[in-house]
């Protein structure tokens, strides 16, 4: 995915990180309460606001909805709960010195009878206006979460709470057509007839969302806690070597096995294996019922995990068009260098300095190589025997926007060769398995290049020395100017031919 545009020298038309600029200042750090359902959760967002750090996140699950359905009120314990959470969080909230939470609640809430005696009382207690959402809202708002992550995602977004099921779609960096339904976990536990009964209901509500969304739609974006869950339980059963939630893809056979899986299994033993809650667990089973049946019907050819969904989406709500527009990853990755590095502002020189090796590569690897010369010094300060460690460990778990797995471990690579000369004995060879022998020697190459681009961690290193690669000839050529000829020492020769073997290459050298 490139979401940039304009020149390569430029980086996009926008000229600086979008974090420099007045109109993200205030969105710097944005504090935001989901009253859901089966949770309530306080986020706050800060750092680079089109790639925001979760500076704060605290998650009560309360069950507000539970028993809904039978009684039609909130459920009394959770809704004592909840207040005490929101309490709690208005607290903090004032001891970070925060502007405004901005409070929403969905299903359970607007569906009780009491629904809004329970946002009076928030409001009585704490001040803290409660905006109770319509499902159409929410579905709206959980798709412009996935966009903040994916601005470019195609598909249909599928947000599961415990009392509602929304769907919408995005396509066009724009949210489309979007629906409601009675699928949460909660509400589905009131259905009668057994298992079978269950089976025919839910089967009946997919059908129905079927004729208004249409089927196939290319890609599945799984939203909300429960959907989390079972991926947790994919990555066991299959021994997933990256627990990363977010951007985790799953095939819809491979699914299908582990919805089976899941349903022979002992939750007690599962729960004890992925550190799922005891709550969340017993939701597992309705959804994965609710899952079974979305994917035999809608017929999705790939299923992608968001861990962005309405709280994200409210943050993106704020978001100017020019904000939108901008590239998470990249926009991360400024922000990592300006707080990290050594010298905030040489990714840029560095990426330049290193365009002659780039200069046939398509845009989606320009785009990591661009991250990777931000992130290359972040880790400086790591002791230096363990610094391609950091690295690694840095771009594979970090809060990053925009990366698949493959992505992550590919950039994780790239800036452990930066610091080391070989991956042997990493203690991450299981990882390594996400990438083919192509994208593994992409990664050597660009490492040790920017490895031997810091050699001339100046202001301009173009002005001292240019590469020149010839692919054809298998040539790579270092012109050096006079006045910098000192630099180019036994160390930056060394890292140079090593970058040559990289290459496959005769290593040439003119001062």
């Amino acid at each position: 995915m490139d979401t940039s545009s304009g020149s390569v020298e430029g980086w996009g038309p926008f000229g600086r990180p979008i974090f420099e600029s007045p109109a993200s200042r205030a969105l710097s750090r944005v504090g935001v309460v989901d009253v859901g359902s089966n949770s309530v959760r306080l986020v706050v967002f800060d750092g680079a606001a089109r790639s925001p750090a979760y500076f704060f996140n605290e998650k009560i699950l309360c069950g507000l909805g539970a028993g809904l359905p039978e009684s039609g009120v909130l459920n009394p314990e959770g809704c004592r709960r909840a207040l005490a959470a929101i309490r709690r969080f208005c607290l903090l909230a004032e001891g970070m010195d925060l502007p405004p939470l901005t409070a929403v609640a969905t299903a359970a809430v607007r569906e009780a009878a009491d629904g809004a005696d329970f946002c009076a009382e928030v409001a009585r207690e704490t001040g803290l206006r409660i905006h109770v959402i319509d499902g159409a809202e929410e579905a709206r708002l959980s798709a412009q979460g996935v966009l903040l992550g994916w601005p470019e995602a195609e598909g249909l977004v599928c947000d599961i709470g415990g009392s509602s099921m929304e769907l919408a779609q995005v396509s066009g960096r724009a949210v489309g057509k979007r629906v409601t339904s009675p699928l949460g976990p909660l509400k589905l536990a009131g259905v009668r007839g057994g298992k079978a009964g269950l089976r025919r209901h839910v089967a009946g509500v997919v059908e129905g969302l079927a004729q208004q969304m249409g089927t196939r739609p290319g890609r599945l974006f799984l939203v909300g806690g429960s959907w989390r869950a079972i991926a947790r339980l994919d990555m066991l059963r299959r021994n997933y070597p990256l627990p990363v939630l977010h951007e985790y893809r799953m095939r819809p056979r491979e699914l299908a096995a582990t919805l089976r899986w899941i349903a022979g299994e002992d939750l007690d033993a599962l729960r004890a294996r992925t550190g799922t809650s005891a709550a969340r667990m017993a939701l597992v089973p309705v959804a994965a019922l609710v899952l079974q049946a979305l994917m035999q019907r809608f017929r999705p050819q790939e299923v992608a995990v968001s861990s962005y969904g309405i709280r994200e989406g409210l943050l993106y709500e704020q978001m100017p068009e020019e904000l939108r527009r901008r590239d998470p990853l990249i926009e991360a990755c400024h922000f990592a260098e300006a707080k990290d590095a050594r010298m905030p502002g040489f990714g840029k020189a560095l990426y330049k300095f290193l365009q002659p090796l780039y200069k046939s590569a398509r845009p989606s690897e320009k785009r990591l190589v661009k991250a990777a010369c931000l992130l290359h010094d972040v880790s400086w300060r790591a002791h230096p025997d363990f610094r391609h460690e950091v690295c690694f460990e840095y771009a594979t778990r970090a809060n990053l926007g925009g990366l698949t797995h493959a992505e992550r471990v590919f950039l994780g690579l790239t800036l452990m060769y930066r610091y080391k000369n070989s991956r042997t004995a990493s203690g991450h060879e299981h990882l390594f398995a996400l990438l083919d022998a192509r994208d593994m020697h992409r990664a050597e190459v660009l490492g040790k290049a920017m490895r031997f681009g810091a050699m001339f961690a100046v202001s301009h290193p173009t002005d001292k020395a240019e590469l020149h690669w010839r692919p054809r000839k298998r040539e790579l050529r270092l012109r050096v100017q006079p006045a910098a000829r000192d630099l180019f020492g036994e160390v930056a020769q060394a890292r140079f031919t090593a970058l040559a073997r990289a290459l496959e290459a005769e290593a040439v050298v003119e001062m």
